[in-house]
């Protein structure tokens, strides 16, 4: 499932999460809330950010 968590702190600062995406998928889906929020500080990218969306493993033979 994917989702994308908006976390306003008591400061008014707030910070979004991404969930579920695969690759640069979840910087393409946050980007309009980022614009929405104002400036960006910062930016740490999870380990979903680096799998490669629908990568599978072939082995193949040839004889």
């Amino acid at each position: 499932m994917k989702v994308i968590e908006i976390v306003v702190a008591t400061d008014g600062s707030t910070r979004i999460e991404t969930k579920g995406f695969q690759g640069a998928e979840c910087q393409q889906a946050s980007r309009l809330l980022e614009t929405a929020l104002g400036r960006r500080t910062g930016e740490a990218l999870t380990a979903e950010y680096h799998e490669v969306a629908g990568a599978q493993s072939q082995i193949s033979e040839s004889h």
